[in-house]
């Protein structure tokens, strides 16, 4: 963690979920399910939800895991459905909640399957948006914070299954010879 370099503090981390829960709350429905992206998106919907709560909003919550970068630090291309929601989600209203956004591919991924499934509308929401990778157009309604092409860890997000403890968000640095990186 020597190398490592604070992007977001606990506190404005708070800050940005609770304002998200406050738009989240005033343009979506009483009755919504979040689809959360796993493994990453974990701690950012718990705070999430509990945040919704504060506002009067009780979403129930189902989680999908997918991978597209395994242990490294850049996007395989492929996405892996590796858990799936469980139950009949036909005719609900969504939002499928990732940590990150970084090409896209997750999200949209995520996305077709739920449209396959006949969910009623989609909202999406990240914690963090990388607009500079992006590879698939996807739509991104409601986004915590934009960051520039950086790797970053912690509250949830990992650097090869490292970091996701910490309560902020540190940047990690590209090293030659690093889990998914060419020497």
């Amino acid at each position: 963690m020597a190398d490592t370099r604070p992007l977001f503090d606990e506190a404005a981390i708070a800050r940005r979920v609770d304002a998200l829960a406050a738009d989240i709350a005033g343009r979506l429905p009483d009755d919504f399910l979040i689809v959360g992206l796993l493994k990453g998106s974990f701690v950012f919907v718990a705070d999430l939800m509990r945040a919704l709560h504060r506002r009067g909003k009780a979403p129930q919550v189902e989680f999908m895991r997918l991978s597209s970068y395994g242990l490294g630090m850049t996007s395989g291309g492929e996405v892996h459905l590796l858990g799936d929601i469980p139950g009949d989600v036909a005719g609900r209203t969504v939002l499928l909640v990732d940590d990150i956004v970084d090409t896209g591919q997750s999200l949209a991924y995520a996305m077709a399957l739920l449209e396959q499934r006949g969910v009623g509308p989609i909202s999406t929401c990240a914690l963090i948006d990388k607009p500079s990778r992006r590879q698939v157009a996807v739509r991104l309604d409601f986004s915590g914070f934009t960051i520039d092409d950086l790797f970053i860890a912690g509250y949830g997000i990992d650097y090869a299954e490292r970091y996701r403890e910490l309560p902020h968000i540190v940047t990690v640095p590209c090293v030659a010879g690093a889990p998914g990186e060419e020497a």
